[in-house]
């Protein structure tokens, strides 16, 4: 069986793409800072398990209350 060296990297590539999106998303409503979580999504892509695991951590983490709803109510 021959890997083709050309499709992996598109693999990555879209994972990349992927993982940056999610990092980001989740970012935004999980942290402060949502350009440092979504770049450290792409930073852990070069270990997949690493990004999956920063994913999951995201995911599980609280939201950051918003100080507009903070003030209105």
């Amino acid at each position: 069986m021959n890997i083709n060296a050309t499709l992996v990297g598109q693999i990555m590539f879209v994972f990349v793409l992927v993982v940056g999106a999610l990092s980001y998303y989740l970012g935004r409503r999980k942290t402060q800072t949502p350009v440092l979580a979504g770049l450290l999504g792409v930073v852990l892509c070069i270990i997949p398990p690493f990004a999956l695991v920063y994913l999951v951590v995201l995911v599980l983490k609280k939201d950051v209350g918003s100080t507009s709803a903070e003030v209105s109510g």
